[in-house]
């Protein structure tokens, strides 16, 4: 399949190098969409000065820091008018293996109803093996209230590792998924759900960042638990699914 790898960054200078020959090693056809936010510490040039080495390769860059939901819905519309088949979402921070994107990508082209392919963190295979145990607790149990709440089978909603049939996003409204961070991996699988395409898990090892400083904040965390509430009662009150 025809694959677009969106890779949000912002000050991401000690990470990118190698998160790009990283992901171009596991995928050696895909083109990789490197969407900057203005990184001050030159992130964006460092990725540039690697295009003619391991193209396909591009940065699209944005003035100001605007939020990770932001930059892929500004990459996936790019992919969906260029013609992608296969859109991918991941960290440039190397938490995600990008040894991993082969076995997301498999599914997609195997089997035609299948909209989404989540990286998980809490199925068989799957790992956090940095965490501690009450900060794993959290998650998995934020998870579940989210699929709970929202009636979709899947264990890790949050997850920030996963590929999308590009058919599939084309057909939702990209402008009112609004949410950032966490928010916007739990509304994209259950707008993907609730459009009729199968969403499946397949095991990914998380790891935190070794170099760098985390962009995710307890504001995001607390948006997306107010968030999927509010979700469940719009939906159940005027008896729509997104």
């Amino acid at each position: 399949m025809r694959t677009l790898v969106v890779l949000p960054t912002y000050e991401e200078a000690e990470n990118i190098d190698e998160v790009l020959r990283r992901v171009r090693a596991a995928v050696p056809d895909a083109t990789i969409l490197i969407v900057d936010d203005g990184s001050p510490d030159g992130t964006a040039e460092i990725a540039e000065a690697l295009a003619d080495e391991l193209g396909p390769l591009e940065v699209l860059r944005r003035p100001r820091k605007s939020g990770l939901g932001s930059a892929y819905r500004e990459g996936f519309r790019l992919g969906i008018h260029r013609g992608f088949e296969a859109l991918v979402e991941m960290d440039s921070d190397l938490s995600h293996d990008p040894a991993a994107l082969p076995s997301l990508l498999a599914p997609l082209d195997a089997e035609p109803d299948i909209g989404l392919v989540v990286g998980s963190r809490y199925i068989p295979g799957g790992s956090i093996p940095q965490w501690s145990l009450h900060r794993r607790l959290l998650s998995e149990w934020g998870n579940r209230y989210a699929s709970l709440m929202l009636g979709i089978k899947v264990r890790d909603s949050t997850s920030g590792f996963r590929a999308y049939r590009a058919d599939a996003v084309a057909k939702i409204e990209l402008d009112e998924i609004r949410a950032d961070g966490y928010g916007f991996q739990i509304e994209m699988a259950y707008v993907i759900a609730n459009s009729g395409w199968r969403v499946v898990e397949r095991p990914i090892a998380f790891v935190d960042r070794v170099r760098g400083t985390s962009k995710m904040s307890s504001h995001i965390v607390v948006e997306a638990l107010l968030l999927v509430t509010w979700w469940s009662l719009r939906d159940r009150l005027f008896k729509r699914g997104r």
